[in-house]
């Protein structure tokens, strides 16, 4: 289906800033059931689109787990971000171009915008909610904020806060920018050399060191330069600066760092503890940018939650890759088969 796109005629950001005129792009698959309780709502992660078959195939597709045939999928790009809805490279109400002075913006603000488009298409209830890494940022403030839409909700890779340790990558990624001088020319293609090596930075943090050894392994021993692995990163660095912008970049990580449930709420304790959504959590042994730890927590405080792990050597990026995975346990989450118990709460990073 088409990507399609709304405009909200004014904005409030958690800061209190009024954005006008939002735009939101987002794509559609499939049709509602008879009593609209067929809709699957998937929040993508930082640099995607609004079209979970093109990134997220096996998953969501024709023949996908999530396909047009059963469900009503919808996915929206994010706020801030250069696919469609409103982010830095858009006008603002003066007909300027935002670039860096684009108001700053959260998760909660995400997650806002997909609840006022969900309002806008006539949808009440949301059979599955799912989200990865920054998605999942954005859907367990979605399902905290208005805990009886959901009826399920899926979290992988993701947390209840953003750690020291990923602000601590995304503030590095964001030094290799804004030592770009073209950052500060403030034109569509700003920053694209700093942007790459912002993309080498950060796939560091996405994949391994079982990932690397398996897939850049040199086969030459002889070899003292044109690496596999350095090829690899500049490669990746340039793919994404030329499908994705610095400034939304830039935004988007800043307002990854932002995310803690527990900001103007009693306690995180209490914030995950509203979320009312049957609940499936999935970690990725390998992941360091959102370790095991992080999941646990998740499922030590939501109620209704089990807590499941990917064996995988690609880190963070498992669940971009490791389709068949994930699927077993989506079937046997929705078939009611959990085999993990509630947790402990050993090893808990943080208690509220």
């Amino acid at each position: 289906m088409a990507k399609e796109q709304i405009v909200i005629d004014q904005y409030e950001l958690e800061s209190g800033v009024v954005i006008k005129n939002v735009a939101i792009a987002f794509h559609r698959y499939g049709n509602f059931d008879e009593h609209k309780n067929n809709v699957v709502w998937i929040c993508h992660a930082l640099t995607a689109n609004s079209d979970p078959y093109e990134w997220w195939p096996k998953v969501c597709g024709s023949d996908g787990y999530f396909n047009e045939n059963d469900h009503h999928i919808i996915c929206a790009n994010i706020l801030g971000s250069c696919y469609g809805t409103t982010g830095p490279l858009s006008e603002d109400e003066n007909g300027q171009i935002y670039y860096d002075e684009f108001p700053q913006i959260t998760t909660r603000d995400m997650a806002g915008l997909h609840e006022l488009l969900a309002q806008r298409l006539g949808i009440t209830q949301i059979q599955t909610l799912i989200g990865a890494s920054l998605g999942g940022q954005q859907a367990i403030e979605w399902a905290i904020s208005n805990p009886n839409r959901f009826e399920h909700l899926i979290l992988i890779a993701t947390n209840a806060y953003h750690s020291p340790y990923g602000i601590a990558f995304n503030e590095s990624q964001r030094l290799a920018i804004e030592a770009d001088p073209s950052y500060y020319l403030k034109t569509a293609d700003g920053g694209k050399n700093g942007l790459i090596a912002a993309r080498s930075i950060a796939l560091l943090s996405y994949r391994s060191y079982a990932g690397y050894l398996a897939t850049q392994r040199e086969s030459i021993t002889e070899k003292t330069n044109q690496f596999r692995a350095a090829q690899y990163q500049r490669y990746q660095g340039t793919k994404l600066a030329n499908r994705f912008n610095a400034y939304s970049y830039v935004l988007l990580s800043k307002a990854m760092d932002s995310h803690n449930v527990a900001r103007g709420r009693e306690s995180l304790a209490q914030a995950l503890k509203t979320i009312t959504a049957k609940t499936l959590i999935i970690g990725i042994t390998s992941d360091i940018l959102f370790p095991l730890e992080e999941q646990k927590l998740l499922k030590f405080y939501i109620n209704y939650a089990e807590f499941q792990t990917i064996d995988s050597s690609f880190g963070h990026d498992g669940f971009l890759l490791e389709h068949e995975s994930l699927i077993k346990l989506f079937q046997d989450f929705f078939e009611n088969k959990p085999n993990i118990s509630r947790s402990s709460g050993e090893n808990i990073l943080f208690t509220a």
